[in-house]
């Protein structure tokens, strides 16, 4: 049972690896425990997944110009690892093959070396200091900073947005009538019908009778002015709009 799993197991693993490089790792049993992965002159551009009992891995004299971040973090049973002919391009993307180089020092056959760029060439990985690699660190920095501050930008917009729509919300209109408009005229309460609007027309033109009965007409309200408490107090508990005589 354990036999067929672990043949089913290195079955989609090969399938990984062949679809990944065009040809599959070779890889052989180890005793008492582990994997023998062989991926050497496969002409690999990068490498395939793989296992996690994995502790030798052979991927030497492959095209192989960085490592992915973390692909060998898994593999913590690593003895014996070779990564010597291999074009490696020493720029940010090698940092992380560079940190695990200084951390495993003793499991690395042959210590592989950079290709390029010229500056350092045929120069190894391992010895590639700090410094050469603050650029990427500032690089890193500036854009993480950048993201940070553009983050806090919006949630304060969106902080501000949510308090004015509450203010909003809350907010009272007050409508203040001073004392010169306590004696405002009484048709400004009205609405100046045709018949009486032609009666003002003639009062103007100098008719006293049409005058005398233009006034007896403003003396009728055209409102109810009982009403006017009841429509104020609608105006201010929906609308929040307050009328105040000062």
């Amino acid at each position: 049972m354990l036999c067929g799993l672990s043949l089913a197991v290195f079955l989609v693993w090969a399938a990984i690896s062949a679809h990944t490089t065009g040809q599959p790792c070779l890889w052989s049993a180890l005793m008492p425990a582990g994997l023998q992965v062989n991926c050497s002159s496969l002409n690999l551009v990068e490498l395939p997944h793989l296992p996690s009992d994995t502790t030798e891995l052979h991927v030497q004299d492959n095209r192989l110009t960085s490592v992915s971040p973390g692909l060998f973090d898994r593999l913590v049973g690593l003895k014996n690892v070779s990564l010597s002919g291999n074009p490696f391009h020493c720029d940010c993307r090698i940092q992380y093959l560079r940190n695990w180089l200084l951390k495993n020092r003793a499991v690395v056959s042959t210590e592989p070396t950079c290709a390029s760029p010229s500056s350092v060439a045929q120069r190894a990985i391992a010895e590639l200091d700090d410094d050469y690699f603050s650029s990427c660190v500032m690089g890193s920095c500036t854009h993480g900073t950048y993201n940070i501050v553009m983050g806090v930008m919006l949630c304060c917009l969106i902080v501000l947005l949510l308090w004015s729509l509450r203010l909003a919300k809350r907010s009272t209109v007050t409508l203040y009538l001073y004392e010169i408009h306590s004696g405002f005229e009484a048709d400004s309460l009205r609405s100046l019908k045709p018949k009486q609007r032609r009666r003002m027309h003639t009062a103007q033109s100098g008719v006293n009778v049409e005058s005398l009965t233009w006034a007896e007409d403003l003396e009728k309200p055209v409102i109810n002015m009982e009403l006017l408490p009841q429509v104020l107090d609608a105006l201010h508990k929906k609308h929040n709009i307050k009328i105040k005589a000062t």
